[in-house]
């Protein structure tokens, strides 16, 4: 049985939050010039800031915190295509979808050209392919065992 969870891409998550935080301050059109400066300042904006050792501040922003959790989903991505059921092919498919909405979103929209944005974006087309590539070495390995013991 497919559950929601195996079929919906974790990050979905990040991406919508930027869509909430893109679109709250523009509406839902496409932006007028300048448009970008309010999300930019949010994701900007500091967030924790730690001394170190060595005498540094290190300061994560919004938008690092972003990344940060798109790579924590990245890595549970990849973990869930190593099955070879109809759910994980339903979820490549929808993570597909997922990076085409944010490739366009990027072209598309001024608020969705940052540096911040396309990282999540190219963290979803690396969901795409790892999870092929992996679904795939996974199946071989699978279909490689059978033929064994048939034999």
């Amino acid at each position: 049985m497919m559950t929601l969870f195996s079929i919906f891409p974790l990050l979905t998550i990040p991406v919508v939050i930027y869509n909430i935080m893109a679109f709250a301050f523009t509406g839902s059109g496409p932006i007028d010039a300048g448009a970008a400066a309010p999300i930019l300042a949010n994701l900007e904006a500091p967030m924790l800031s730690l001394p170190m050792v060595s005498g540094a501040v290190w300061t994560m922003t919004g938008g690092d915190l972003l990344i940060l959790i798109s790579l924590v989903f990245l890595f549970v991505e990849i973990l869930k295509s190593t099955s070879t059921g109809t759910a994980t092919i339903m979820n490549h498919a929808v993570s597909m979808i997922l990076f085409i909405v944010c490739l366009v979103e990027f072209l598309l929209f001024e608020n969705f050209a940052t540096s911040i944005f396309f990282i999540l974006t190219m963290t979803t087309l690396l969901d795409v392919l790892a999870g092929v590539v992996v679904t795939i070495v996974s199946a071989r390995r699978d279909f490689a065992v059978g033929e064994g013991f048939g034999g």
